[in-house]
């Protein structure tokens, strides 16, 4: 019988068995090495919120703390989420990495640096 993937849709390669974890989602149990992990850091605060609060904090350079979550989802929340998508038969050969985008800071004099807020014109 063919297969379709190399790995079986699995990262067990000479265990017998893996410790399950629940899926985040729906609470699914999963095989560890079968569900799809994400590590996730977000601020407590939304952005819209951080800078009210460093106005109002007494402490000039408060660093506001960070929220750390390890997401594991199976199969079928990840696809159904869009956290992972079906790819073609020759797409799944390919098992690098995908590109990681981080947005680049931008020079004070570049073009859309300066404060304009939403875009549009400004208000009078």
């Amino acid at each position: 019988m063919t297969f379709k993937r190399r790995n079986g849709g699995r990262n067990k390669h000479g265990r017998g068995k893996t410790v399950p974890v629940r899926c985040t989602n729906c609470a699914r149990c999963v095989p560890k090495d079968k569900a799809i992990k994400r590590f996730v850091i977000r601020n407590i605060v939304e952005a819209a919120s951080i800078r009210d609060i460093s106005d109002a904090s007494v402490y000039p350079n408060y660093a506001l703390p960070k929220l750390y979550f390890k997401l594991c989802y199976c199969v079928s929340c990840a696809i159904h989420s869009k956290v992972v998508r079906n790819r073609s038969r020759e797409e799944r050969k390919n098992r690098d990495p995908p590109p990681r985008f981080r947005p680049q800071p931008q020079k004070p004099g570049a073009p859309g640096a300066a404060g304009g807020g939403a875009g549009g014109p400004p208000r009078n």
